[in-house]
């Protein structure tokens, strides 16, 4: 469980401080956070959507949950504020670690033909982000309770100052970034 933030003490401190000439260890880069957002455009006819989001989203993060709603009134959507459009996690701490260290070990290799995830997605401050096409790469989730494939967003939050270092950092904690 703990398995990834005692490997981030050990192994990413050191090496983050060598290649980058830290002179202090808390000028290494830290993963603040970790945000899993799911839109759900067709929660505006069926509310049913929203809940079955949100029992697969607590099995795979193991934490509830929040509905996001629409802040404003887009008639040609046919979305009034208020609305449910989507469901998201923020995971810290040990459940942060905890799933990536199953998204990276686990999740990503069962991606029919995976060769590793974008390295172009930074967003400039040390911040990265990517997506994934169906929600059936967890191992939590099975087959036949789903309605419907759903993808995912997920941002990797970090105190880097550039994504030099943020690269880094997710590399040494095993993000598969293509060669």
């Amino acid at each position: 469980m703990a398995r990834l933030k005692d490997f981030y003490v050990s192994d990413v401190a050191p090496a983050m401080m060598k290649k980058f000439g830290y002179k202090s260890v808390m000028q290494i880069p830290k993963l603040e956070k970790v945000v899993i957002n799911v839109g759900a455009g067709e929660a505006k006819d069926n509310s049913k959507v929203i809940d079955a989001i949100m029992t697969d989203l607590a099995a795979i993060t193991g934490q509830k949950p929040v509905v996001c709603r629409a802040k404003k009134s887009v008639a040609n959507f046919k979305l009034r504020e208020g609305m449910p459009i989507g469901v998201k996690v923020t995971l810290r701490a040990e459940k942060m670690y905890e799933f990536v260290d199953k998204l990276f070990n686990v999740a990503f290799p069962r991606v029919r033909d995976f060769r590793g995830i974008n390295a172009n997605s930074f967003d400039g401050k040390g911040n990265y982000s990517t997506g994934i096409k169906e929600q059936l790469i967890f191992p939590e989730i099975e087959y036949d309770k789903i309605d419907k494939v759903r993808g995912m967003d997920i941002n990797f939050i970090t105190t880097a100052n550039t994504d030099e270092e943020a690269k880094e950092l997710l590399t040494l904690l095993g993000a598969p970034f293509i060669k």
